[in-house]
């Protein structure tokens, strides 16, 4: 087999803006509200620079409240549909703390923030990643009613899943905001949706 046509590596890029939006944000989040309100605030600029979807994510030292990464969703512009946003903070968590388990011993504990309740692959992502917290604006229907995204087939008790596996589950902080930026999405005559199926 002539292997030199294959791909051999791949990756993505934070946009240049996220970090123009970040150099104004404080190294410490003391509270859900100001993480949840980070993580919508990105979401809602990275529709708006058209570089994904709706969505933002941020990994943060539960302790002291320190931003450790902060992503948001590059499908588009990567042309990488695994490049969630939960997926991208996750990766760059790991980079920076050089290491894929986010809850090895010893570590602080870290949380993952989102704007929302995870799809079914960042359900598996944010799962094994190690972190042991997962704290969400909400969860529901609405992300699909208003922007036409399938998020899979989502067990019942992923709630619970995450909790016998050490990762407390806490949600419902700023719903309304995020759930705002999905409006704004949604209502986008050239909103893409990029669902494979």
């Amino acid at each position: 087999m002539d292997t030199s046509a294959l791909a051999t590596s791949f990756g993505a890029r934070l946009p240049d803006w996220v970090l123009s939006e970040l150099a104004g944000v404080p190294e410490v989040l003391p509270t859900d509200e100001d993480r949840i309100r980070l993580a919508n605030r990105l979401a809602e600029r990275n529709h708006r620079e058209d570089t994904g979807g709706p969505f933002a994510a941020l990994v943060v030292d539960s302790a002291t409240g320190r931003l450790v990464s902060a992503g948001v969703n590059l499908v588009l512009s990567s042309g990488l549909s695994s490049t969630h946003a939960e997926v991208v903070a996750l990766s760059l968590a790991q980079t920076r703390l050089s290491t894929w388990n986010l809850g090895a011993p010893g570590a602080p504990e870290l949380e993952l923030v989102v704007n929302w309740r995870p799809c079914v692959m960042c359900y598996g992502a944010a799962m094994w990643s190690g972190v042991r917290r997962l704290l969400i604006a909400g969860d529901g229907p609405e992300v699909e009613a208003l922007t036409g995204f399938d998020e899979g087939p989502m067990r019942e008790d992923w709630a619970e899943q995450f909790g016998e596996r050490g990762i407390r589950v806490d949600r419902g902080v700023l719903r309304d905001e995020a759930i705002e930026v999905f409006r704004e999405y949604g209502a986008r005559e050239d909103a893409v949706v990029y669902n494979a199926r």
